[in-house]
């Protein structure tokens, strides 16, 4: 059976703050009050990640400072690991041993720092960053 390579990724936003601007007179002008539209995902930052496939398999995934990742399966068992980089904007696994990397494509991050990836293959999972 094919190992299934795990993807998470993390995108370290910073929240949006607007200062008011100041008008010719001193007072403050009221900030816009619309919501951002979501950005393009930048890709992961080292980090812990709850990844949850389309059959609701869920598993998780750790980058690490240093270029590595390691998966873990639903068990709690190392699945994999590898080198990790993020290219030409896609998040990209080079598993140890022979199997091939694999880019994924990211959405945009939502509110909760949830986003979706998708496989060359057309897989995709939703990925979340775990909460300290």
């Amino acid at each position: 059976m094919k190992k299934l390579v795990l993807l998470a990724a993390l995108t370290a936003l910073s929240a949006c703050s607007q200062k008011a601007e100041e008008s010719k007179d001193g007072t403050a002008a009221p900030a816009e009050t619309a919501a951002p539209a979501p950005a393009a995902n930048p890709g992961t930052a080292p980090g812990s990640y709850d990844v949850k496939m389309a059959d609701g398999t869920t598993a998780s995934t750790i980058i690490n400072a240093d270029g590595t990742y390691a998966d873990i399966d639903a068990k709690g068992n190392a699945a994999q690991k590898g080198k990790f980089a993020h290219k030409d904007g896609k998040d990209c696994f080079d598993p140890d041993g022979d199997e091939a990397e694999v880019c994924w494509n990211l959405s945009p991050v939502a509110a909760d720092g949830s986003f979706t990836a998708t496989a060359p293959d057309g897989m995709t999972v939703t990925v979340t960053p775990k909460k300290s």
